[in-house]
């Protein structure tokens, strides 16, 4: 574990040194994040913070990669995820500034393209690095063939958009991802994959430094130039392990986010106006019921962190 914690505290330090960069060029820039007007009151000051923080995150970690992980091509595929995905990001930020009639890419638009990108990813990992199976805890390793291409086509978009939606708070989606990056980092650790644990713990690093800047209140806000990358990035690490049916555990607080918004909107369809949350995602949901924004966070984080541990212990069953 020596290099992937060296590599972690790496990152970190390059975050934290160029963060403050970072945020005074959005700033000059002018690209202060729009705040959902139907959302909390309380999220109303936030208006004109400064996003596309994830670059704090993605910049250190291709340096940190390019600096101290040379173990073979493979890592070239997670990390070309990491920065496809952060660049589609970026547009979608660019058109949900403040004073911008948008709120962002349309959502037909944003998933169509991160759908070919999912599909160009997991041929590359099916028919490039030759990955076909899936870990099965307490059974062992079951090969699945050319079906793995559509499963990890669909895990990469959920993920990225899961990771997406999970992003209305600060800290929530950088510190749960931070979590479910340690956990994929130890499993990679176990399964000898060195390559993959140095990236998994690199952006453990990176999200801590990140962090930084976006404790309560946020200096920055990750973006979509953040969270679609680390969501993708997190379900490509999940299927090179093989333990991919960990990942609805190790980042059960995506899953939640994601789910409260499907079970809303049909049960709002189905019942014409009725809800079953107060507002989703389910963050928003709890903020309503009266906690604190770091006691939402704090909470959502110790449940990732009980979930990555029991994602890690079922990996080695």
């Amino acid at each position: 574990m020596v290099w992937p914690l060296i590599s972690a505290a790496l990152a970190f330090f390059l975050a934290v040194v160029l963060g403050p960069w970072v945020i005074a060029a959005l700033r000059r820039r002018g690209l202060g994040k729009g705040i959902r007007s139907d959302g909390p009151e309380s999220h109303a000051i936030k208006s004109g913070t400064p996003t596309m923080g994830g670059l704090i995150v993605i910049i250190p970690t291709v340096a940190a990669t390019l600096i101290a992980n040379h173990e073979g091509r493979s890592i070239f595929v997670p990390l070309i995820t990491l920065i496809a995905h952060g660049i589609l990001g970026s547009f979608d930020d660019m058109r949900s500034l403040v004073g911008r009639s948008s709120g962002g890419m349309s959502a037909r638009l944003k998933l169509g393209v991160s759908l070919l990108m999912a599909i160009a990813i997991a041929l590359t990992l099916h028919y490039g690095l030759d990955l076909q199976s899936v870990y099965l805890p307490f059974v062992g390793k079951i090969p699945i063939g050319a079906l793995y291409v559509p499963i990890a086509a669909g895990t990469i978009v959920g993920t990225a958009h899961a990771v997406n939606l999970t992003d209305g708070l600060d800290t929530l989606a950088g510190g749960t991802a931070a979590l479910a990056f340690a956990a994929y980092g130890i499993i990679a650790f176990l399964q000898e994959q060195s390559f993959l644990a140095v990236f998994s713990f690199t952006l453990v690093g990176a999200l801590l430094g990140f962090l930084w800047f976006n404790a309560h209140p946020a200096q920055v806000f990750m973006g979509d130039t953040g969270s679609l990358a680390l969501g993708a990035t997190l379900a490509v690490t999940a299927m090179m392990t093989g333990h991919w049916l960990l990942l609805p555990l190790i980042g059960i607080v995506f899953v939640a986010e994601t789910l409260s918004v499907i079970i809303q909107v049909s049960y709002f369809k189905l019942t014409k106006g009725k809800r079953v949350f107060l507002m989703t995602p389910l963050h928003h949901h709890f903020e309503l019921k009266g906690w604190s924004e770091p006691q939402v966070t704090m909470r959502f984080w110790l449940v990732g962190m009980v979930a990555a541990m029991l994602g890690v212990a079922l990996a080695l069953a």
